[in-house]
């Protein structure tokens, strides 16, 4: 076969395996990689591409998925994209997720992570509130640059772009770089994903906000861009934006998406959800000081009566272990339906009076209704595990320390059921993370999760169990 045969059957199967089209002016780059592989493994050119194209053989598709992508990237890379996204489709998508109060966004192509720190950093710049939950996933077929993007250290040229305000809030120098804060890597996870190939968890319909892939299209088959594109407009939520680079183009009318323009940037909505003129107000700006998602909300003072008090009170006899006064107060009849914080507190009073079929029903019944609450997770950890099911009730601990990671209890529970189990490594983990976080627990989930122990006597207790796992994380 000659040269120019072999270069026409390498793009085929780079075509076929990776979703890979190349230009015209790229023989001369194709025929270089394509000796480069075949020595490397000691073969003819016309040897190595029928062994490539005979049965799978990962280790070199990962080494021609590094040699033919271009990895270089930077923080807020395109800034005319990331004000679009800050100012049109942030706000339009915290109005249509006020009631779950949770916000995915996905990174196509992430290479070494620097887009999908910045969607997390500007997401969590634009968060009504502290009990939001931002989720950013970044996908990349190149292992190597996803285990950069994993590390979260970064080269002062990485962020070149990056505002000082943004760079020193959101990044921790070191090492004549900077790593990302650990804030920020919690909001943020990588996966290995050839887009070429379906996936039906990635692209599950109508689970993300926002979506950015960003110059990867020009490198794609056309019929790999139309099946990617189809997937990415399925899985947008009704109302939710996609995000390509200058490079990529669907038109002005393409199929299930409407094209927008603000700051010098074209993009695209998925029709539905809240559109700019039924736009709620824009939230409440973030208080300085922690609020509990538990807090009352705003209105007039509270009457002698009124279910704040009630509820006030109900917590300090709780504090005294007056469980029988506290559950007949905070189960009295009210003119208004309990809020979740009451439900919650009757929850624990209805465990320590020994009913854990109800509080076990009520706990499900809160986590039915907002599955995002993290103290309903862990008061129905607490009732499963004094009710002898303790697969469910790590489960439920799991879940806890998910949604909220500055939740000692949890990391607590999970370390001492460990050790129990004879774990000692894993509980030394959780146990070591529960001692870092109890002293910032509340005083208020103390309280309500912490047995009648006070934060010193947990304490005391936490490094009690981890001193005698005899080993550290």
């Amino acid at each position: 076969m000659n040269g120019q045969g072999e270069i026409g059957r390498f793009q085929d199967l780079l075509a076929r395996k990776l979703g890979w089209g190349s230009a015209g002016n790229d023989a001369g780059r194709l025929a270089e990689l394509l000796r480069d592989r075949a020595a490397e493994h000691g073969l003819r050119r016309d040897d190595y591409l029928t062994r490539l194209a005979a049965r799978p053989w990962d280790a070199e598709l990962t080494e021609l998925i590094e040699r033919l992508t271009i990895t270089e990237t930077y923080f807020f890379r395109h800034g005319e994209q990331f004000a679009a996204l800050r100012e049109d489709a942030l706000p339009e998508r915290l109005a249509a997720r006020a009631s779950q109060r949770i916000l995915r966004m996905l990174s196509v192509a992430c290479s070494s992570g620097e887009e999908a720190y910045s969607l997390a950093i500007t997401a969590r710049q634009a968060r009504p509130s502290r009990d939001w939950l931002i989720d950013v996933t970044g996908v990349d077929a190149n292992p190597q640059m996803l285990r950069k993007a994993e590390n979260g250290w970064y080269s002062t040229w990485s962020l070149r772009e990056t505002p000082d305000p943004v760079r020193r809030r959101w990044f921790r120098q070191a090492d004549s770089g900077y790593w990302v804060a650990d804030e920020i890597r919690q909001l943020v996870r990588f996966q290995r994903t050839n887009v070429a190939e379906p996936d039906d968890e990635l692209w599950r319909p109508e689970q993300y906000d926002v979506v950015f892939c960003r110059n990867l299209l020009m490198y794609l088959t056309p019929a790999v861009v139309s099946a990617l594109v189809e997937r990415m407009t399925t899985a947008l939520a009704p109302g939710g934006f996609l995000f390509l680079g200058h490079t990529d183009s669907l038109g002005s009318n393409p199929a299930g998406l409407e094209l927008r323009r603000n700051h010098r940037s074209f993009f695209y909505r998925r029709p539905g959800g809240p559109t700019p003129q039924q736009r709620a107000a824009p939230p409440a700006p973030v208080r300085s000081t922690p609020v509990s998602p538990y807090a009352a909300p705003p209105g007039p003072p509270p009457t002698e009566f009124d279910g704040e008090q009630a509820y006030n009170r109900a917590l300090d006899l709780l504090r005294q272990e007056q469980f029988a006064a506290a559950l007949e107060l905070i189960a009295a009849p009210r003119a208004a339906p309990m809020r979740p914080r009451d439900q919650l507190l009757h929850g624990v009073l209805l465990a320590q009076a020994g009913r854990l079929d109800e509080a076990v029903a009520l706990a499900r019944g809160l986590s039915d209704e907002n599955g995002l609450n993290p103290d309903a997770h862990q008061l129905l950890g607490l009732c499963l595990e004094d009710g002898s099911a303790v697969a469910e009730a790590v489960g439920q601990y799991r879940l806890a320390a998910y949604l909220d990671p500055g939740f000692a209890l949890p990391r607590m529970r999970l370390g001492q059921l460990a050790r129990r189990q004879g774990d000692d490594r894993t509980a030394a983990g959780e146990l070591e993370r529960a001692l870092e976080l109890l002293a910032r627990e509340s005083e208020q989930r103390i309280t309500l999760f912490g047995g009648g122990f006070g934060r010193i006597a947990l304490t005391v207790l936490c490094r009690s169990e981890l001193d005698a796992c005899g080993v550290r994380p």
